[in-house]
């Protein structure tokens, strides 16, 4: 058989192949990022209340400098079963395609060509054994030198993942964190 439209929907398939792999490769991609807040709240109390809040959520002190107030934190980030489940169905729809197109342009694979869908669960093996790792936060307070009584008194600069930032905003909203530019 052959159509015009074999040869099209071929290379469409693909650019999705490797729209997928992107999609895989970054699905275990570092995202870490540095925010810097503007807050009124005095720098030891604000420290006390990180603590509390990153051991809460699993994490533990790895190391805490006085001279600089900065603590750094230290837990392990277990891989989404939902998200590796997910990619290994993404996968499989995949090279589904990809045998069903091939199978097209050689016949006697019509066979074989199907198979191709058990190499799916490696998608799903890669994302576990790449996105459980160890994460860092690290949170620096600097004390403004001439602060009044009812300006901003520190300048808070975390570094840690984004959802992590996202979860620390939700959870400090009483604290007034503003971002700064």
């Amino acid at each position: 058989m052959n159509l015009p439209v074999l040869p099209s929907t071929f290379i469409m398939t693909m650019l999705m192949l490797i729209g997928l792999i992107f999609f895989i490769r970054a699905s275990v991609k570092d995202r870490t990022q540095q925010l810097r807040y503007l807050t009124e709240v005095n720098n030891d109390s604000l420290l006390n209340d990180f603590k509390a809040h990153f051991l809460q959520r699993a994490y533990r002190v790895v190391s805490v400098d006085p001279l600089e107030q900065k603590v750094t934190f230290e837990g392990f980030v277990r891989p989404s079963l939902f998200l590796a489940i997910f990619l290994s169905i993404l996968a499989a729809s995949g090279l589904l395609s990809l045998s069903l197109i091939l199978s097209f342009f050689y016949p006697p694979g019509t066979s074989f060509l199907p198979s191709f869908v058990l190499l799916a669960p490696l998608a799903g093996w890669f994302y576990w054994r790449q996105a459980g790792r160890i994460e860092q936060i690290s949170i620096q307070v600097e004390t403004l030198p001439n602060a009044l009584p009812s300006s901003p008194k520190c300048y808070v600069t975390v570094t840690a993942h984004r959802d992590e930032l996202g979860q620390l905003q939700r959870a400090f909203s009483q604290l007034n964190l503003a971002p700064t530019n």
